[in-house]
């Protein structure tokens, strides 16, 4: 039986999603407005450190991208033994990711920065932050368990319900650590990690909770007999290890970009922190789509229906762009007013003004790119998604290299980085489509 999904559906999977994603950036826009109090020293620390915890937590996101395709695959087969199986082996893998994670962020951090940040004031402050966020690693890693879970069957609202928690609990945590408010320490950048450990636990056992209560776990057979099954674990992982490398490749060169950017001085990387903190918010959207492409794309192919995927793509694609356009639109003309929300320092906020536009621009292009680029990983494709992205990372590296080394440009000439990286991710994986090869693979 064909089966055509509406805008409707495409918005029932994706609205609780983009719900989801503004509570977790009301995380960054907290922490980014708060330490924009503190100083252009704890902005650039925020800005770094946070990053360098985003790289790493993108290997765990990434594999957890690939459980969603698979489970999202294996619901749309109806076989929920195996959705089961597939929970099972990614919580055992995210279970030994984590620790090595937490190695590299807690101690491997100290050795990459020292070679990477001109400021001894931003590096310290950097490492205060990383000391503190390190440890929440071990519960993101089990809350991408559940959210992958939850998205592959296309149950998201308990995922908006559940980063709205993990929200608030940052954001009261943030004031009480950070300022020293209500009998806490005054603790700074340190406390705006570790507010962040604090809400990552809450999220975690909101999941636990209502996966216990509200859950036939007998259905799916999810956290029975926990053990390692190598060849489900090498199915997971053939899906998985591209987005992994992936997730993680793009996140690092987010990296590298920062700290291209550092070397333009301590404004640069303050005001660009602001943006980044922005930029993200633009991204909201497009982010709910992406993720809702990944899974209705892979449930469309278990159900048999490949057919209806290019049509698909075109709604999704269509809603991406609209909702950032109007976002956009809106915000446009407000630039100053939206930058003197995270900063007093007008001279900053004259800096992020050409800064904000550029990165506008920049949303838009990547409202199509990361559709198209997600419906290459919902097909199991995510190998060609890679080799996508791999591409146009480099092109971006080189291209942000030469404006700030070789041409010594400006942080809003750094920024059309973005503009590069949003048009070639669109043109290349929309290319990949259009061959039509992704139609006969099976994970």
């Amino acid at each position: 039986m064909q089966i055509t999904i509406s805008y409707k559906r495409i918005w029932a999977v994706a609205f609780p999603i983009i719900l989801g994603s503004m509570a977790q950036n009301l995380i960054n826009f907290t922490d980014t407005a708060f330490l924009g109090r503190v100083g252009e020293i704890a902005l650039g620390g925020g800005a770094l450190g946070g990053l360098f915890y985003l790289a790493v937590y993108m290997l765990g996101l990434g594999f957890g991208q690939g459980e969603q395709i698979v489970v999202a695959r294996r619901y749309g087969e109806n076989k929920p033994v195996e959705i089961g199986d597939i929970v099972n082996q990614s919580f055992l893998f995210l279970l030994g990711l984590s620790v090595v994670a937490f190695v590299i962020l807690r101690y491997g951090s100290v050795l990459i920065l020292n070679y990477g940040v001109k400021s001894e004031a931003v590096h310290q402050a950097t490492l205060a932050f990383l000391k503190y966020r390190s440890f929440g690693i071990f519960f993101a890693f089990v809350n991408v368990v559940f959210r992958s879970f939850y998205i592959g069957l296309g149950k998201t609202k308990i995922i908006s319900y559940n980063t709205f928690l993990l929200a608030i609990v940052n954001i009261v945590f943030d004031y009480l650590l950070i300022f020293g408010k209500g009998g806490f320490p005054k603790m700074g950048i340190a406390g705006a990690a570790l507010a962040s450990v604090l809400a990552e636990i809450a999220a975690m056992i909101y999941f636990v909770i209502y996966t216990r209560y509200f859950i036939d776990v007998s259905e799916y057979y999810i956290f029975k007999k926990l053990k390692l099954h190598y060849e489900k674990m090498v199915r997971i992982l053939k899906v998985a290890i591209p987005t992994m490398i992936q997730q993680f490749v793009s996140l690092s060169v987010w990296f590298v970009f920062f700290l291209f950017v550092e070397k333009l001085g301590k404004s640069s990387l303050a005001v660009s922190n602001i943006i980044r903190s922005i930029y993200v918010i633009l991204m909201i959207p497009i982010w709910g789509y992406a993720t809702a492409s990944n899974t209705l794309v892979s449930y469309l192919i278990g159900k048999g229906d490949s057919k209806q995927v290019m049509s698909l793509i075109y709604k999704i694609a269509l809603l991406s762009i609209g909702s950032v356009l109007i976002i956009v639109l809106l915000s446009f003309g407000f630039a100053r007013d939206v930058l003197s929300i995270y900063t007093n320092d007008q001279t900053l906020i004259a800096l992020g003004v050409p800064v904000f536009k550029v990165v506008s621009v920049g949303a838009c292009l990547l409202s199509l790119g990361f559709v198209f680029l997600s419906v290459v990983a919902g097909t199991g494709k995510t190998n060609i998604s890679l080799y996508v992205e791999l591409i146009v990372l480099i092109l971006y590296v080189a291209y942000a290299y030469s404006v700030v080394e070789i041409f010594h440009g400006s942080v809003t000439v750094a920024w059309t980085a973005e503009w590069l990286y949003g048009l070639m991710i669109s043109v290349l994986s929309w290319g990949y489509l259009k061959t039509n090869r992704w139609k006969a693979h099976k994970i």
